[in-house]
């Protein structure tokens, strides 16, 4: 074999996924793929030097909404800043496809509010035509299109109940004929490359009018049959987010009716009480042990939001503000300045644990007209008016026409039980959410922030163990099986970095989505280089592809569409 190589990545040291020790080495990239490994390995067209440096596989995130960005940002930012070469789309039963295009509008609506995006960056990102209405023509969509990292998909559970029942999907069950249309549309998307199904129960998950997400009204017999049709294909993984009702025993059923693994959405610090998070690992890994493979997903950063009082998204699954998100912009000022709603507030604060009270975890992120207020603790500036904390921040939101941010730590605020949760054997990451939610959080930056955090800051984990959680883990529960891993043959995915200075930096909020609609970004720090199928798309901490150009990113598709066409 020619000792000549597309790519030379040199001098670095080789953190190969799978949890090995590290070895000093090179790497040698031919046709996208990695063609040797060892030491002096020859010449290249280009080399890349890794010295001081740690030589990884591509980080991939299995939890992302670019279902619609990809549509109008190919480079599929922030997440490759951030080392991301791989993501998985269609978390949480969401996404544009399958959609009739008379349904279009309320799949957007359901996204606008359940996922916080700005309804006109969905429309114009889009556009007025579609180049797609099913499953398998959004794959080939996004395939002829292009993009700088390679996605993979799930095909979700709102839109094809959507596709199948209209309106109707948000307010009952299924009939047996509406079931089977959707099996249908299920099975043909799985055939067409979708990396699995994806369904929701949260009770958090209101779409548009208030109303439930789709999936929500389904009956569980839906979602298993539904399931079913990864089992009887033989591949593709099940991700849920659970709810009332469908939790592990649940997701214990449908794996053994489906033989496919599931991973659950998410499992946080706090959720389940101070130590509640022990036992749910605990039996995770008693089932994975058994041979049931349910993987909860799990995030290294503290679940941060950052909202507006039009559109309260962490506050949505209180039923007092189920009239809030059925009213339109006026309604909700209305809302907001009722005594009766406000009493209710205050007293829905009383319950303990209850997000209603959390004020004390609160801060004004930004008060226009009030700059002062930025940054402050509600509790305390509340004190210091004499006023109940509720009753500042509406009374915040309605003096500056909603427009004043407040920021709340939700969960995953606790870093010994974070810690707990990484270091768990049965966990896997998840959570990121980049791509949803761009005005509230940008957790899409959680690969350098656990590099930096939980492995050089506090040693709780070694840089082979994070490497393998960024990588291979996550790879292996969603069937990139080649992906995730340094070795000869496999997809040349790799990311360099300095252990010394990677981070992520505090977020800032920029206005670069179409029609100028705003969202946070966190920048990279101390990532040299990302590359895609062997070619580098990152160098330095800059796009080294153009975004109108030819982008390396491949669909990886599922089953027996696995060729990952070009």
């Amino acid at each position: 074999m020619s000792d000549s190589f597309d790519l030379l990545i040199r001098g670095g040291t080789l953190v190969d996924g799978t949890g090995a020790p590290t070895q000093a080495g090179d790497l040698g990239i031919r046709e996208g793929r990695i063609a040797a490994i060892g030491t002096s390995l020859g010449t290249a067209t280009r080399t890349i030097d890794a010295s001081g440096r740690y030589v990884s596989p591509g980080f991939v995130d299995i939890h992302t909404h670019y279902d619609a960005q990809i549509f109008w940002d190919r480079m599929l930012s922030i997440s490759p800043w951030h080392g991301v070469t791989s993501v998985v789309m269609g978390n949480c039963g969401f996404g544009v496809a399958p959609t009739r295009e008379a349904h279009r509008d309320l799949i957007l609506r359901t996204l606008e509010n359940v996922e916080g995006m700005s309804l006109a960056a969905l429309w114009e990102g889009l556009g007025e035509q579609w180049p797609f209405e099913t499953f398998p023509e959004y794959l080939d969509a996004i395939e002829q299109r292009g993009s700088a990292i390679n996605v993979g998909a799930l095909v979700g559970h709102t839109p094809v109940r959507m596709y199948v029942m209209g309106e109707e999907a948000t307010e009952r069950e299924a009939t047996e004929d509406e079931v089977a249309q959707m099996e249908a549309i299920v099975s043909e998307a799985m055939r067409a490359g979708a990396i699995g199904f994806a369904t929701s129960w949260a009770p958090t998950h209101v779409g548009y009018e208030g109303r439930p997400v789709p999936s929500r009204a389904a009956s569980l017999g839906e979602i298993q049959r539904l399931a079913e049709c990864m089992g009887e294909l033989g591949y593709g993984t099940m991700q849920a987010t659970l709810g009332r009702g469908l939790f592990l025993n649940e997701f214990t059923e449908i794996f053994k009716s489906t033989g496919r693994p599931i991973s659950w959405t998410a499992l946080l610090g706090g959720m389940f009480g101070p130590e509640g998070h022990r036992g749910v690992l605990e039996a995770c890994g008693k089932l994975q042990d058994a041979g049931i493979e349910i993987y909860p997903q799990v995030t290294p950063r503290p679940l941060m939001f950052e909202f507006q009082w039009k559109a309260p998204f962490p506050f949505e699954s209180l039923s007092i503000f189920k009239p809030v998100s059925e009213a339109d912009f006026e309604g909700k000022k209305r809302l907001y300045a009722d005594p009766d709603f406000r009493r209710a507030l205050r007293e829905r604060g009383e319950s303990p644990g209850n997000i209603a009270g959390r004020w004390s975890d609160t801060v004004i992120a930004d008060c226009p007209g009030e700059p002062g207020l930025a940054e402050r603790n509600v509790e305390e500036v509340a004190a210091e008016r004499g006023v109940h904390p509720a009753d500042l921040a509406l009374d915040l939101g309605l003096q500056t026409n909603l427009e004043a941010r407040f920021r709340i730590a939700v969960a995953n605020t606790e870093p010994d039980i974070v810690a707990e949760l990484l270091t768990h054997p049965a966990s896997t990451l998840g959570l990121s959410d980049a791509g949803a939610h761009m005005s509230q959080l940008s957790d899409a930056c959680a690969p350098t922030h656990l590099l930096a955090r939980w492995v050089r800051d506090t040693g709780t984990l070694e840089v082979e163990q994070a490497v393998r959680l960024l990588t291979s883990r996550s790879a292996d529960v969603f069937g990139l099986s080649d992906r995730g891993r340094l070795a000869e043959g496999l997809a040349a995915d790799v990311v360099v970095f300095d252990l010394d200075t990677v981070d992520c930096t505090p977020l800032r909020r920029v206005h670069d989505q179409p029609g100028g609609a705003d969202r946070l970004i966190s920048d990279a720090i101390g990532i040299d280089a990302v590359v895609v199928n062997g070619t580098p798309i990152r160098v330095h901490g800059q796009d080294c592809v153009e975004p109108d150009g030819d982008l390396p990113g491949r669909v990886l598709r599922g089953g027996p569409s696995r060729g990952e066409r070009k």
